[in-house]
């Protein structure tokens, strides 16, 4: 059993940013930078071994964030879409690096293939992939009088990006990916009460969303044949140059969503008061696992071993320890430039993550 879990994304060496800009600017090849960026994910493989990690990821090398391998492989987005409220460290009024659905969805090319066949191929056990799940485009890329030209409601726009994902995590599984994770940080939009009225502003009653959310995220796993692989929902409030977007517990949205949703782990953010009580783990199905993302992302300070080891204990009042496993609350660069700590805190804190497993559940 995987006890000591991450979120995926990791910080980009400086080098690799640099060709990334120099991409941009035409001043460098694809096949350059490709060949950078296979060098940058080779080490970050290494590194993920050293520090104990059993699952590994390319650290979303090769994406601008978390989310825009959706937008660059499917026909449908246009690249504008709404402004983000972000709090924190240079908090303020920024665009999001979602995209609006102006057409329809239909996919180009693999979302990830090119990434995934490399990363499986030289990590030295099970390779993790991260996908963007289809309730963040039910959130976030329906624009009135754009979208519902070609599209008759939010939820059958949203299916059709659940049916590109579908075929996505089929794939992934046919190569040889042991684990597709889905990443979710709009069910935010859900649980923060400013997030919530803004949604009303938009026509979305949130008791009725979050129902459509979580069917349009359904739609992309269930009776998905696994083979033996596995499936899971991260669940955030926003994670970008350290900032967030949302705060609130999973109240609002944990029965229907950890009831429903048909993954095999549910990775929850819990590093900081913003995220509530463990009490909505009660509604974890006893075939779950919740991994609790008790060490952030977002500063350099390392975490007492002996709070996360108490912390997990404080969770078994709602679900058993054999439920339960750790991780980081989320990714270290959801977008390229990275959150607010330097490589060797990222890998000191990965490290920790793997120390606390193995002192609480023996691996």
């Amino acid at each position: 059993m995987l006890r000591a879990d991450h979120v995926g994304s990791l910080l980009r060496p400086a080098a690799l940013l640099e060709a990334r800009a120099a991409f941009s600017r035409g001043a460098l090849s694809a096949d350059v930078l490709r060949q950078q960026e296979d060098a940058a994910i080779l080490e970050a493989l290494r590194r993920q071994g050293d520090v104990g990690l059993e699952t590994f990821t390319d650290g979303e090398f090769r994406r601008g964030s978390w989310i825009t391998d959706m937008a660059e492989a499917v026909e449908g987005f246009a690249p504008q879409s709404r402004t983000m409220q972000w709090k924190g460290p240079s908090g303020g009024e920024e665009a999001s690096t979602s995209s609006i659905v102006a057409g329809r969805l239909r996919a180009r090319r693999r979302l990830t293939g090119h990434e995934a066949a490399f990363a499986v191929r030289h990590a030295r056990g099970a390779v993790k992939v991260t996908l963007p799940a289809p309730s963040n485009f039910y959130v976030a890329s329906w624009k009135p009088g754009v979208t519902d030209a070609v599209y008759g409601s939010r939820r059958e726009m949203g299916d059709a990006a659940a049916q590109i994902v579908r075929n996505e995590i089929s794939a992934l599984f046919d190569e040889g990916v042991a684990y597709v994770q889905l990443d979710a940080p709009f069910y935010s939009s859900f649980i923060d009460e400013s997030e919530r009225a803004r949604l009303r502003s938009t026509g979305v009653d949130p008791e009725a969303g979050i129902l459509d959310a979580v069917a349009v995220d359904s739609a992309a796993v269930a009776e998905l044949a696994r083979r033996g692989r596995t499936l899971a929902l991260h669940v955030c409030r926003g994670n970008s140059r350290s900032r967030w977007l949302a705060e609130g517990a999973y109240d609002s949205i944990a029965e229907p969503l950890f009831t429903t949703l048909d993954v095999d782990r549910l990775l929850l953010e819990y590093d900081s008061p913003r995220s509530g009580s463990f009490a909505p783990l009660r509604f974890v199905p006893r075939d779950r696992i919740a991994v609790l993302g008790l060490v952030t992302t977002k500063e350099p300070q390392l975490e007492s071993p002996d709070d996360l080891r108490r912390r997990i204990d404080s969770a078994t009042a709602y679900l058993p320890l054999e439920q339960l496993a750790v991780s980081p609350q989320c990714g270290f660069a959801s977008v390229a430039a990275g959150n607010l700590l330097s490589e060797a805190d990222q890998w000191r804190k990965l490290a920790l993550v793997v120390e606390v497993a193995r002192a609480v559940w023996g691996q």
